[in-house]
């Protein structure tokens, strides 16, 4: 790779966020994923990418059969925690939320989906830490009307990335923004799991918590908006 090649310049591609989902046997599992893409229409496929290290990846192999939810612009940050953070080998992301079983067989996510769609495998291609899984389209259906959530939109939110997304940036990526002036910042801490950032001098609007709350000071059962990981999980980084 060319030493002076600036990854910024992919950052102004376009993405969605989409739950992919797969079953093995009876086990269910799903992922967000922001690689979902129509690749052809008579017949219709899609395609998906998926790190081969997700629990997901294995599940889509085995089977042969995905799933995909199209996720509104309103979809909160605690669902996308739980399907882009947590790892279905340590919780059953599917407890608590709305599923219904495809025509494939796959999962299907309807809590803060506009449509979904289902796909048998027809192909795989090997893209070095990734698979892309294409499959021909078998059911489908529009749930709501709505704006759908982009990947710009995610971000907007201070959303973090996986580190086995392929559009992952590490911090040292990131453009690092002016300090405004005023009073020193108080200590910022980042969540050991998903990268989230909780900045006192911001607080936590989602969540009610006041600019100003020093991070020592938030309530013990306060968790990660993003991935829902406990205090205990952050660590200081000023």
């Amino acid at each position: 790779m060319d030493a002076d090649f600036d990854r910024r310049a992919l950052w102004s591609i376009s993405y969605g966020v989409y739950i992919v989902t797969s079953r093995l046997n009876e086990k269910l599992n799903g992922q967000i994923a922001n690689t979902v893409v129509q690749v052809t229409s008579e017949p219709p496929r899609v395609a998906v990418t998926v790190n081969k290290s997700n629990l997901t990846h294995e599940y889509i192999r085995e089977s042969g059969v995905f799933g995909v939810s199209v996720l509104a612009e309103s979809t909160p940050m605690d669902m996308i925690g739980l399907f882009g953070f947590r790892s279905g080998r340590e919780v059953d992301k599917f407890a608590a939320v709305a599923h219904r079983t495809g025509a494939s067989g796959a999962p299907l996510v309807t809590d803060h989906a506009l449509s979904i769609f289902d796909a048998k495998m027809v192909e795989t291609t090997d893209v070095g830490t990734h698979t892309i899984f294409a499959g021909e389209v078998v059911g489908g259906e529009t749930l709501v009307s709505g704006a759908p959530l982009t990947y710009a939109a995610y971000r907007a939110k201070k959303g973090a990335t996986p580190k086995a997304a392929p559009t992952y940036r590490a911090a040292a990526q990131e453009t690092p923004a002016s300090a405004p002036a005023g009073p020193p910042k108080m200590r910022r801490y980042k969540c050991d799991v998903c990268d989230y950032v909780y900045d006192p001098n911001k607080g936590d609007p989602d969540l009610k918590i006041a600019a100003g709350v020093p991070f020592e000071d938030l309530p013990d059962d306060w968790l990660c908006p993003v991935c829902g990981a406990p205090k205990e999980m952050f660590s200081p980084m000023d």
